[in-house]
């Protein structure tokens, strides 16, 4: 099975917008309603939640049908679609399970505005129709198809987002086929992820980190300046965050734009791809935090990157990254360096270069050794094999298996 999600800009009119404006925050309450559930029945019990049953006194089946009661009684509820509301108790769910997994923290209750989509898990693949598409209850909404929906995929979900500049649709598109693994074969490549250097590449290339918040921060810090003196919850001050908005918008998007660009150079530059198998979110923790965040080094290594090489056929992994930039790729050897020492100089082999490269070249033989081969047999193995290029077996397989 394989699943895509197209993203698409709607253009509800007024009244559409209004409902599906009352849509989310009855979907913000009927979430906080649930969470407050949950949160006094631990608070009443005092106890640890691992040594207490709340897996069977609050559950997801328990609480949708307390919804489906509640709807009886309540008209705000009733005017949402069904499916919607159930959809938000799955949310709930999916919160408190991370928690209990230690990913994230205690859910917590969503302020006014908070809510953002709802999600219609059933809905049919005719409800597009031409440049417009068809919603449950809300109607026919005109739509952007800024490109069109591939053959063989079906309409099997619809996500309705609100942004600071407008509505968007996100289609969820399903395709029974099987996606073959990516063989580990084609020239590697180790990159090394930082600050000084977005990322250098285990033949020498150095990004330069891009500074997407700084080309905007005159504007942004204007802005924010005057949302000091407006009055809170006044139309001056809603619009004040509308446009502050926005222009964090454009900063995400110039960011996923650029990055998107470089995944794809780097793919028409190798056949395998090897990055260091790092926790971002604690680094992003530390006095070089907001640079962090500035670059997204976590979205390009964790999202970015690994879809760009699947659809290319680039074959994707992660290593171990402890000691990297302490050891040297040409002899193995440990070359001990602070932070501040920027060059690798070996004094086994004598080897001398920029400290990142020598790291991402690190990250490549861990690589390789990892997969079991070495650099003379991934480049000639596409050679003496007489195999097609990745991408083009890939999409081979793919369109016939649609077919």
């Amino acid at each position: 099975m394989l699943v895509l999600t197209y993203s698409y800009r709607i253009y509800p009119d007024l009244e559409q917008e209004l409902q599906m404006l009352n849509w989310l925050e009855t979907c913000r309450q009927v979430y906080n309603y649930a969470v407050g559930e949950r949160k006094d029945w631990i608070d009443s019990r005092k106890c640890s939640v691992n040594a207490c049953t709340l897996q069977k006194e609050y559950n997801y089946y328990r609480q949708k049908k307390a919804l489906t009661e509640a709807k009886k009684t309540n008209p705000e509820l009733k005017a949402v679609h069904s499916q919607v509301l159930q959809d938000v108790m799955g949310r709930v769910d999916a919160a408190f399970v991370a928690f209990h997994q230690k990913r994230t923290g205690f859910p917590r209750f969503k302020k006014f505005g908070r809510m953002r989509s709802f999600l219609f898990p059933q809905i049919k693949g005719e409800a597009i129709d031409g440049n417009s598409i068809k919603l449950p209850k809300i109607g026919q909404v005109p739509i952007n198809l800024h490109r069109p929906i591939p053959e063989g995929f079906d309409l099997k979900a619809v996500r309705v987002v609100r942004k600071h500049s407008g509505w968007y649709v996100m289609l969820i598109l399903k395709a029974n086929v099987d996606v073959p693994d990516i063989p580990p074969e084609g020239h590697a490549l180790g990159l090394d992820v930082g600050l000084e250097y977005f990322l250098s590449t285990s033949d020498g290339e150095q990004v330069s980190r891009p500074r997407f918040f700084n080309k905007l921060h005159r504007k942004l810090k204007s802005l924010q300046r005057r949302l000091k003196g407006k009055q809170k919850g006044s139309k001056n001050w809603l619009k004040l965050i509308e446009r502050i908005g926005r222009v964090h918008e454009n900063i995400a998007n110039y960011r996923l734009d650029w990055q998107f660009k470089l995944a794809h150079h780097l793919c028409d530059r190798a056949g395998i791809i090897f990055v260091e198998d790092l926790d971002f979110r604690t680094l992003a923790k530390g006095f070089l935090g907001k640079q962090m965040v500035d670059a997204g080094l976590g979205q390009f290594v964790n999202i970015v990157l690994p879809w760009v090489c699947w659809k290319r056929g680039v074959y994707y992994s992660k290593v171990n990254p402890r000691g990297t930039s302490q050891e040297c790729p040409e002899c193995g050897a440990q070359v001990r360096k602070e932070l501040k020492d920027r060059i690798h100089h070996c004094g086994e082999c004598g080897s001398i270069k920029p400290r990142d490269v020598a790291s991402a070249q690190v990250i490549r033989n861990r690589g390789l050794s990892v997969v079991g081969l070495t650099a003379d047999e991934i480049a000639c193995g596409r050679v003496l094999s007489g195999a097609l290029p990745r991408q083009d077996r890939t999409k081979q397989v793919v369109a016939g298996a649609i077919q």
